[in-house]
């Protein structure tokens, strides 16, 4: 046995038999500022994310094109995320987490002020886009393994699965407004307000960071960065569990899960819709994604796995019949399940990771899981987007939806110990 096997087989535990409740964490009074910055700031995220995909979409003169561009915006964003999220993890477990999320939240507040300024005078070009949404998610890699991992210490461990429930509801219940909101402001002043308003409401994340306590770090070690950052990569690969979750994730980030990226062009190109119907396809999606959070931030049960594995398959068959639709209402119906897969899948790999993760190393082992939630899902826009422009993105998100079924059957069915999580 390797020594990161018996690392590995020392951390590993089964989760915790857990009788929380829905609103349990809301008793903790750091949690609730934590969560209700996040469900503000949130909305902020939404409109711009909406409205920079309807800007981008709109430079192509078609489908192919257009999800080309949407794919260069996505590696634009996977770069600097791959590059920042080995050492982001390693700070999130050895410092203080309230002065990583001040700081990543001012910087997302200035950047958004640039965006609309570029807007503003007419010099926001694709190269200039590209280059503020790169600092935007390296600012987002540093700000997302601070903020997951400290849920965990905000909370009791019996609560934590309700905890990263409701902050799943906080990310997502915003994606029901904020799109239809960003299709009004597009269609009444521009793009330019969107970003305006993502830069006003982030203060709110700022305001409850101020008011919160700092908590000490996690871990005392001061091993360098990156042999920190390979032993948490040697846990995961080692760990008879997480190793599975995780190449479900990176299977899933590569097709299925760039659909929220590539769906301005499906809505411009495909189904003819303007910046309100775009909205309106979002917001089904969200108000799925909201059914989703819940689910996992209610349900507490024993083998998690066996929820992972449904919502897994309901959110790659739901990509596939997307491919299949035509119609601006059917499409909205299916995005509803897509959402609803698509959340559920990752509020149970979120769970599963931060209860199988030891705490000295729970933020690096985060961090990875970031990289392919913040790295690997834009990438992913990047490979369905490029086959999309020499084929079509109806047929991409057919084959691409049967494929991540077919590894998600196997790998459930050929792993007990997975199973048995």
């Amino acid at each position: 046995m390797t020594a990161a096997e018996k690392a590995a087989g020392a951390g590993e535990r089964p989760v915790p038999n857990i009788q929380g409740s829905l609103f349990g964490p809301f008793r903790y009074r750091d949690f609730s500022l934590l969560w209700s910055g996040l469900f503000v700031g949130n909305i902020g995220t939404w409109i711009q994310f909406t409205a920079l995909g309807y800007y981008v979409a709109r430079l192509a003169p078609n489908a192919g094109l257009g999800s080309f561009y949407i794919g260069l915006l996505g590696a634009s964003r996977m770069v600097p995320v791959l590059l920042a999220s080995p050492y982001a993890g390693v700070l999130a477990d050895r410092y203080s987490r309230r002065p990583i999320l001040l700081s990543t939240n001012i910087m997302t507040m200035i950047l958004a002020v640039i965006l609309a300024t570029t807007l503003l005078t007419n010099t926001a070009s694709l190269p200039v886009i590209l280059a503020i949404s790169a600092l935007q998610a390296a600012t987002q890699s540093f700000d997302a393994p601070a903020r997951q991992s400290w849920v965990s210490i905000l909370v009791p461990r019996e609560l934590v699965g309700n905890a990263i429930g409701l902050n799943s509801f906080a990310f997502n219940t915003p994606a029901v407004a904020g799109p239809p909101l960003a299709g009004i402001l597009i269609f009444a002043a521009g793009i330019a307000p969107c970003m305006i308003v993502n830069a006003v409401v982030k203060f709110a994340v700022v305001l409850a960071l101020i008011f919160m306590r700092p908590s000490p770090p996690s871990s005392k070690e001061r091993t360098p960065f990156w042999p920190a950052f390979v032993e948490s990569v040697r846990f995961i690969y080692a760990h008879s569990a997480l190793r599975w979750i995780y190449l479900m994730m990176i299977v899933t980030a590569l097709s299925v899960r760039s659909y929220t990226f590539l769906l301005p062009a499906y809505a411009v190109h495909v189904l003819h819709t303007d910046a309100r119907g775009l909205g309106a396809l979002m917001a089904s999606s969200g108000i799925g994604a909201v059914i989703g959070a819940l689910m996992i931030a209610a349900f507490n049960v024993r083998k998690r796995a066996v929820i992972w594995f449904v919502s897994g398959c309901i959110a790659s068959l739901g990509v596939a019949t997307l491919g299949l639709t035509d119609s601006v209402v059917w499409c909205s119906l299916v995005l509803g399940f897509v959402g609803l897969g698509t959340q559920s899948f990752i509020g149970s790999s979120n769970v599963l990771v931060q209860t199988l993760a030891p705490d000295n190393m729970r933020g690096r082992v985060i961090s990875v899981y970031s990289m392919i939630a913040l790295g690997l899902v834009p990438g992913g826009a990047l490979v369905i987007g490029t086959i999309a422009r020499f084929t079509d993105l109806r047929l991409v998100f057919i084959v691409a939806g049967l494929l991540c079924t077919m590894v998600g059957v196997w790998t459930f069915s050929v792993h007990p110990k997975l199973r048995a999580s």
